[in-house]
């Protein structure tokens, strides 16, 4: 038994047209040893999980090309849009539908128009469907022969059997049977039961049927290029070249894939930054929505980490590469996207399984009502077209398209939106969850230290205050001192610090503007001989309250001020928890904060159950202890610390500016990290969902109906074919539905297009 660890790959396939095909391959690979394989008719892709020490990759490609289908085993450099703007499938359909209508139509007009017939119009008929039959439905018969070969049948093997048939028959006639029988039915009446001779021709039948189902499998193929749209925008929304600086600092441009990690590069205003990496000089704002769904652009300065695809808003910057290729995080977007259109859904089994032994069971049933009419005393022309009509009818097609049409609408809209969707088994995960566990730091709040407030004593400028103490804490680099400094800053240049000493746990003392300054806890004031006034110590005690912390400062031998340092709340928490409480669900706070902190976070936000003081190990027990009591939980966070408890959740959401740890644990990423796209990453899961499963029980009520009609002379082949063509088109149709998907939050949301250069473009769309 091999010990290898097992590899994956995911291998294009061509030659599928319909699910039935997916399904045969599928079940191909899966015979061999140590491969595990999911066969997407929708994406034409494989996915195979396989040991490299039993398969080799070109055996699978050998297994695929054995079943009748080809396979190649994928490219190693990275995926672009222009690859999959490339493969264009619908360029020879619609030369053949074309041709198709152009010759069927007049055929069907003079079979059904009177004053259009003369004598023997039927031979001319014949020349018109002739090259439908022969030509324009040679894809059908093509792959219906090569399944045959491989003892299958498929939806071709319908298609084919059903339009030969009706044009042989109509030969048969033709030539052999009564010429003066009458020719002038009409395609669209309801089968007659008596009176129609034996030799009926289906000329007009044959060639509008093959009209109907290439008209069907050319919207379908347009569709599915619609459907992977917003993949091929993500593909193409990185720069394609980069002015790369050599070690003297000059200027070349170079195709971005020469760049290589350590490589220093120019973004002027207006450009794409070209891969990820660390701005060196510079400072500008920065467009980040082609990732994060966001408009407002961030502001960037030396040491501030970019994402490859955002565009430069400001000024010139220097960026030393950290990612390229497919590492970075455009990459790793596509990437994660394009799994989540491969994969299926447990809802999509049953599904394939009915559609693997679908066209066996229709060939028998049309098999069984030429028989049973025949057999009850019934001409043959009549039973011969309910035999046909049942064959045309049947579509697995849609069955097959429910499914993966609307997980690669919705997985793309997500990415879009800065959704992300790991894969097609969390969309169950979402319709059942009923309690949110939300981290506070990173996810609540922004996890950064701010200045919220200053308290002065009497006599002291505010100004004044933080200017000196700005200045001192700026020599320190403790995050609450930093917090004030930044303040300080903002408000003008800071004086010079002499003498700086750091209290270690205690605060910071120094000289600014020869005034000896005392920063930092009561004590250390108090080593000084400085007491907080009633005032200040009013303020102090407020702060800690709030579960907010108090530094006091003190100069000149009094204490003189006392600044309020907290971790805020994100302007958006309150909104997110007001969206996730509209979807029915329970928000729980879970910090390792203290309890008086945790409380007044909450109340904030307008979260009622509160789960504080827990280790960071303990979290997941936390969500093992809610599972045991009968609840579905979801976690969002963003830590290290989060990410044994976004594994053990129901729904692991985890916030896109958090780790990467974190990231990989999860089920979705927001790749925004405000918390209100958590509500709007469950309402596009619950969607898809709720699109499938429309899917599903149109493609299941549609077939349940219609054969039966077929079998007992209700429809006729023509409109059999039409509504088999409706069936697919509707199906697809409810899918892209979901392409209007929109945040219900007032940020905005990137729309990505595509300009007639091909030039990727990011739009901002307001929601509702």
């Amino acid at each position: 038994m091999s010990t290898t660890a097992p590899e994956h790959v995911e291998l294009p396939i061509t030659g599928m047209t319909c699910a039935s095909c997916a399904n045969r391959i599928e079940r191909k690979l899966n015979r061999l040893d140590g491969v595990s394989a999911t066969v997407n008719y929708a994406t034409e892709k494989a996915r195979v999980e396989f040991d490299p020490g039993t398969v080799a990759p070109q055996q699978l490609v050998e297994a695929v090309e054995a079943a009748g289908y080809q396979a190649v085993l994928p490219s190693t450099e990275p995926a672009t849009g222009q690859d999959i703007a490339d493969v264009d499938e619908t360029a020879p359909l619609r030369r053949r539908l074309i041709l198709a209508a152009l010759l069927s139509i007049p055929a069907l007009l003079l079979s059904m128009v009177p004053a259009l017939q003369f004598d023997n119009f039927q031979w001319l008929s014949l020349q018109l469907v002739t090259p439908v039959v022969l030509w324009a439905a040679w894809p059908f018969h093509k792959a219906a022969w090569a399944n045959l070969r491989h003892g299958a049948a498929t939806m071709d093997t319908l298609v084919s059997v059903g339009t030969l048939a009706a044009w042989l028959w109509s030969l048969y006639a033709l030539f052999i049977g009564d010429a003066g029988m009458n020719h002038m039915r009409m395609a669209f009446d309801v089968i007659p039961k008596s009176g129609a001779g034996a030799d009926q021709i289906y000329l007009e039948t044959a060639g509008i049927v093959t009209t109907f189902l290439l008209a069907g499998r050319y919207f379908e193929a347009k569709a599915r290029r619609r459907a992977g749209a917003a993949l091929k925008a993500l593909l193409e929304l990185g720069a394609k070249d980069v002015a790369l600086l050599d070690a003297e600092g000059n200027e070349r441009r170079v195709p971005v894939e020469q760049l290589a990690v350590g490589d220093r590069f120019v973004v002027r205003p207006g450009e794409k930054v070209a891969t990820d990496g660390t701005v060196e000089e510079g400072r500008s704002a920065v467009d980040m929505s082609t990732l994060t769904g966001e408009s407002v652009p961030v502001e960037v300065q030396p040491g501030s980490e970019l994402a490859g695809a955002t565009v430069n808003a400001g000024g010139r910057l220097v960026i030393r590469a950290t990612k390229v290729g497919a590492d970075t995080a455009l990459a790793q977007i596509a990437r994660l996207v394009e799994d989540a259109q491969t994969g299926k859904a447990p809802v999509q089994r049953l599904a394939d399984r009915i559609s693997g032994i679908f066209v066996p069971v229709v060939i028998a049933l049309s098999v069984a009502t030429l028989g049973f009419w025949l057999g009850t005393g019934e001409s043959a022309t009549f039973a011969f077209t309910a035999a046909v009509a049942v064959l045309i009818i049947a579509c697995p097609c849609a069955l097959g398209l429910a499914t993966p049409t609307a997980l690669m609408v919705g997985t793309g809209r997500g990415a879009q939106l800065g959704l992300l969707i790991k894969g097609p088994e969390v969309l169950e995960s979402t319709r059942r969850v009923d309690t949110v566990l939300l981290d506070k730091t990173g996810t609540v709040t922004t996890g950064r230290m701010s200045l919220v407030d200053v308290t002065v004593a009497d006599g002291v400028e505010r100004s004044e205050a933080l200017r000196l103490v700005g200045a001192l804490e700026n020599a320190s680099e403790h995050p609450i001192a930093q917090a004030i400094a930044k303040t300080a800053a903002a408000e003008g240049p800071l004086p010079a610090v002499e003498d700086f000493t750091n209290r270690e746990g205690l605060g910071v003392e120094g000289v600014v503007d020869g005034r000896a300054l005392v920063v930092g806890r009561p004590a250390l004031l108090a080593d000084w001989a400085m007491h907080l006034p009633p005032e200040l110590d009013a303020a102090r005690r407020a702060a800690q309250t709030r579960g907010q912390t108090a530094i006091a400062a003190g100069w000149d031998g009094h204490a003189s001020a006392v600044f309020v340092v907290a971790d805020t709340v994100k302007d958006s928490s309150a909104e997110a928890v007001a969206s996730l409480k509209a979807l029915g669900l329970r928000p729980v706070l879970l910090t390792g904060d203290n309890e008086t902190t945790a409380r007044a976070v909450a109340a904030e936000v307008g979260i009622d159950e509160v789960i504080a003081e827990v280790l960071p190990s303990a979290k997941a027990d936390v969500v093992r202890r809610l599972q045991a009591e009968g609840r579905v939980v979801a976690m969002v966070g963003d830590g290290v610390n989060d990410a044994p408890a976004l594994a053990q959740a129901d729904l692991g959401l985890s916030i896109g500016t958090g780790t990467d740890v974190a990231i990989e644990a999860s089920d979705l990423t927001l790749v925004s990290g405000d918390l209100r796209a958590a509500a709007d990453a469950i309402r596009l899961s619950r969607a898809t969902l709720r699109t499938i499963k429309q899917n599903l029980a149109w493609a299941f009520g549609y077939n349940l109906a219609a054969i039966p009609l077929a079998a007992v002379g209700l429809l006729s082949p023509v409109i059999a074919s039409l509504a088999m063509v409706f069936s697919s088109i509707s199906v697809v149709g409810n899918a892209l539905r979901l392409r209007h998907f929109r945040a219900q939050r007032p940020g905005a949301a990137a729309t990505t297009t595509t300009t007639p250069a091909g030039r990727a473009e990011v739009s901002a769309e307001q929601g509702p």
